[in-house]
């Protein structure tokens, strides 16, 4: 009799999460700054390289739990692996703080405003990657854990559209490239979140956990 397939335990299939989103964050800082240069041109796009790629799965951890309750369970390994998907996105982040503190040693540090607005953000982003860790989330309760996912995941999407709808139109091609997108992905973002949360409120019987964003903590 044939043994048994050998499973990965979770905490390993996470550190793999983790090691190939920061891998290929630094790959393309790298890439980025080989072909633009280290200096301020190039730091800034390789800033909004990184910003995209850490964009991706943060998307899909916030609107996965949406996705599933509008379009079916075929797409139940979203919300499934959201806590992997949180977490990569934090591994990048980590790739593009460190651009941001070699932009400010170059001397052109980003405006106040830019601090306030990302600057929350990432503490939310670190308040969340914190959470990851059970017996901290435990701490929060359940309710306390919930404020801190809605207002937090929020708030970074908010940043996000922030950035990606600041003058859409302006530039060519290659604008509309680096831009459209994600800015489209920041407005249907949200909309998903909101559709699925109405279509749970007309289903007060038996109301969907992901419509109404009150899906189990993350393992």
């Amino acid at each position: 009799m044939a043994p048994p397939p050998r499973t990965t335990p979770a905490r390993f299939r996470t550190a793999h999460w983790i090691q190939v989103s920061f891998a290929a964050a630094v790959g393309l800082t790298v890439a980025v700054l080989l072909v633009a240069g280290p200096g301020e041109q190039g730091t800034i796009l390789a800033l909004k390289a990184t910003a995209r790629l850490a964009f991706l799965p943060f998307w899909f951890a916030y609107a996965g739990a949406a996705l599933v309750s509008l379009f079916g369970p075929a797409l139940k390994p979203l919300p499934r692996h959201a806590r992997e998907l949180g977490l990569s996105f934090a591994a990048i982040e980590c790739v593009h703080l460190a651009l941001v503190a070699w932009l400010c040693l170059l001397g052109h540090p980003p405006g106040l405003r830019t601090f306030l607005v990302f600057g929350t953000a990432i503490l939310f982003v670190g308040l969340l990657t914190l959470c990851s860790i059970s017996s901290l989330r435990a701490r929060l309760g359940k309710t306390g854990w919930w404020l801190l996912r809605v207002i937090g995941m929020n708030y970074v999407a908010y940043a996000f559209a922030i950035d990606f709808l600041r003058g859409p139109l302006a530039g060519g091609l290659g604008h509309a490239v680096f831009y459209w997108p994600f800015a489209a992905l920041a407005i249907i973002g949200p909309g998903l979140r909101v559709a699925a949360l109405a279509q749970g409120l007309a289903r007060p019987t038996n109301p969907s956990p992901a419509a109404m964003g009150t899906t189990a903590p993350p393992r």
